[in-house]
């Protein structure tokens, strides 16, 4: 089985305790501007963090490359892979394991996405997210991208039945400013960003930011423009032996963060539960077989 890499970024941020105070400068000066600064002269990363040109050599080997030209040309293959479209994706994927059974490689991988994404969640921001999400004082906003939606549309179906005030944003940009008119300091924005990252949702999430929200962001391994802005954020491994990306590991989390917020407040979504059921009986939506 193919195992994906950690991206620079993760790297970095992995290896930040470890570093000594020069070499912690030229990471943060990469993380600011990250993917960006990376690919600057060594000259020119030297003097953004205010250090030495040696400094920027040790910190790329500690990293685990020969030196800083290696350390550039790992990145620029990120970034291929992070703008890489359906049929590259595919075909990266079919170079060397031509007439492999289909089922056993993408169950090795999506199995993969899931042990690597659940390693780099810190339970402290699980929580802190949940926290988000279930404090009804705030109101929550969900959207998501030209893919990403359908997991938009399962976490609002499931979190309008724990609690209140929950909203989803429609597909198209121009009715959003309706949502930002009534958006106050400390509600929740839930945005689903995966490559290739959609401008209309990086412009959203930074004028809710600029309204006081809250940005909850679930993204791929290498991470949406909007990582930068967001409160809350999940990186999610989502590479699988097709043209289209997996979306099982931000499912997973979506799940385990539905279950979280069901139990941090109980009672109050028994009840709205219950009287959800109430409804349906009223309805006579599904069948009754007792």
């Amino acid at each position: 089985m193919r195992r994906k890499p950690q991206s620079i970024e993760e790297l970095l941020r992995s290896r930040l305790d470890s570093l000594t105070r020069a070499e912690r400068q030229v990471a943060h000066a990469l993380l600011d501007g990250y993917p960006v600064s990376g690919l600057a002269s060594i000259t020119q990363v030297a003097s953004s963090a205010q250090v030495s040109g040696p400094t920027v050599m040790r910190l790329a080997r500690k990293l685990g490359f020969e030196g800083f030209v290696e350390f550039q040309e790992a990145l620029r293959r990120e970034v291929a892979a992070k703008i890489s479209d359906p049929i590259r994706k595919r075909e990266s994927w079919t170079e060397g394991a031509p007439g492999s059974p289909i089922l056993g490689r993408f169950a090795e991988a999506v199995e993969s996405n899931l042990r690597q994404t659940l390693a780099q969640i810190d339970p402290a921001t699980f929580d802190a997210a949940a926290a988000c999400l279930a404090d009804t004082r705030r109101k929550v906003l969900i959207t998501g991208g030209r893919i990403t939606r359908s997991l938009a549309d399962y976490m609002f179906n499931h979190l309008q039945v724990i609690r209140p005030d929950v909203s989803q944003l429609g597909a198209a940009p121009g009715v959003w400013p309706h949502y930002l008119l009534d958006v106050r300091p400390g509600d929740a924005v839930v945005v689903f960003d995966i490559r290739r990252y959609e401008n209309a949702l990086l412009r959203l999430a930074e004028m809710a930011h600029g309204r006081g929200a809250e940005v909850v962001l679930f993204t791929d391994q290498w991470g949406s423009p909007i990582g930068k802005i967001a409160r809350h954020r999940f990186s999610a491994h989502i590479e699988a032996p097709s043209a289209w990306d997996s979306s099982v590991a931000i499912l997973m989390v979506v799940e385990a963060l539905i279950a979280a917020v069901q139990d941090l407040d109980w009672q109050d979504a028994k009840t709205r539960m219950e009287t959800l059921e109430q409804i349906f009986d009223e309805t006579r939506l599904f069948r009754k077989f007792v």
